[in-house]
């Protein structure tokens, strides 16, 4: 006789690969914490703007402290290329390290990951599309992100786009996954508004889709719903008082949950609907997720299963002056709290003056059919809790027009 467990509650594997610091002022704890993992000569990856912050010179100020022999790779760029990849490993193998730094945006953290990749097994990006281990461990990462909002700093895969090709490729392994994740939300008082708008409206989704998608499990799960409660209340807070150092740490720790959720959960429907957004129309991706996730999340709500976890989520949304009440009260309908999530991401939207109709970003009906294509051929789309398919995301499209 085989036993199996109930579908309700699903067999997992979560592995703890991340040691994650967090603390106000923990940058100045880099090069003891480099120290830790038997490093020498360290490869810091970052970009013009995070060295402009003056967060690098701290960096590389507590590497040599602790007798730590650094360098600076500084081509980083939005939407990493396996050019820029390239480029970081040839500066890691000439500087000889045994240590790679990802200091910055998701970006930044990408670019780490990717040098890695070609640094420890050469090849191209594209030979470590997917999630195989390749045949040589990658050196071991440190990420230190100066924006709230992938959760790449938690996570085993690098999104780098081809650069002839310009297909977005997740590229992972078990070793890219930081050894360290270090947290310092003063590192994000440096974030323009925009930045930390659209990142903090990612973090969010982030959040909502890996609750419901087809491979939750009751470890992804909670982390999930704690990072919900982190974010959600707190996003407007970062907007009218950038310098709230307690909302940034909040925005901060909830984003890094949300992707230790995802690399545990994985994405749905929203991110399917947003790339190809980005890829077409060049919008920023989460502004480009939050245009799309409202009409998912209302889509999704006709299961009954994830409208209750909706209804677990919106308790923990702001009330309209922003403080941590409730806005659902625990007999309110599973439709209204989802209904109530939704809304809350337009919102977020119009506090961050982004426009939350695709017919103010430049899209025509005319393009609906083939964006939804597109989406339908995402990954992510596959772990929605409901079927999506190019007539669905039509659907989805059309009332985001």
């Amino acid at each position: 006789m085989t036993l199996t467990l109930p579908e309700t509650l699903p067999a997992f594997d979560f592995p703890a690969r991340t040691r994650i610091v967090f603390d106000v002022g923990a940058i100045d704890r880099l090069g003891a914490l480099a120290a830790s993992l038997g490093a020498s000569r360290a490869l810091l990856v970052s970009d013009a703007g995070v060295i402009a912050a003056g967060h690098v010179r701290r960096a590389i100020a507590s590497l040599e402290a602790a007798g730590i022999a650094a360098a600076l790779f500084e081509g980083v760029h939005e939407n990493p290329t396996n050019r820029e990849c390239q480029a970081g490993a040839d500066a890691f193998v000439a500087h000889h390290a045994d240590l790679i730094i990802g200091l910055g945006g998701g970006s930044s953290l990408d670019t780490a990951k990717g040098a890695a990749f070609l640094a420890s097994n050469g090849g191209r990006m594209s030979d470590y599309r997917g999630h195989d281990d390749p045949p040589h461990s990658l050196p071991p990462i440190i990420a230190i992100p100066t924006t709230a909002g992938t959760g790449s700093e938690v996570q085993s895969y690098a999104l780098i786009s081809d650069v002839d090709t310009h297909v977005k490729m997740a590229c992972g392994a078990s070793t890219a996954a930081p050894r360290i994740a270090l947290l310092d939300p003063e590192l994000t008082l440096s974030q323009p508004t925009r930045v930390a708008a659209c990142t903090g409206i990612d973090a969010m989704i982030h959040a909502i889709e890996s609750a419901v998608t087809l491979k939750r499990n009751a470890m992804s799960a909670m982390l999930s719903l704690e990072a919900f409660r982190l974010l959600a209340p707190v996003f407007a807070r970062v907007l009218a008082s950038p310098n709230d150092l307690q909302a940034r740490g909040s925005m901060l720790l909830g984003a890094a949950l949300a992707g230790l959720a995802i690399e545990n959960s994985m994405l749905g429907g929203a991110h399917a609907a947003a790339n190809p957004l980005t890829a077409r129309f060049d919008l920023t991706h989460g502004h480009a997720v939050g245009l799309m996730a409202p009409h998912v999340i209302r889509y999704n709500a006709g299961d009954d299963a994830t409208a209750a976890i909706y209804a677990s989520l919106a308790a923990c949304l702001p009330t309209v002056d922003n403080s941590a009440a409730p806005v659902c009260a625990s007999t309110a309908s599973t439709t209204t709290a989802a209904h109530r999530i939704a809304d809350h991401i337009t919102q977020s939207l119009a506090a961050a003056s982004l426009p939350s109709r695709l017919r103010d970003v430049g899209v025509t009906t005319h393009d609906v059919d083939a964006l939804a294509g597109d989406a339908e051929s995402q990954w992510t789309a596959r772990f929605n809790p409901r079927p999506l398919a190019a007539a669905q995301f039509v659907d989805q499209y059309q009332a985001a027009w």
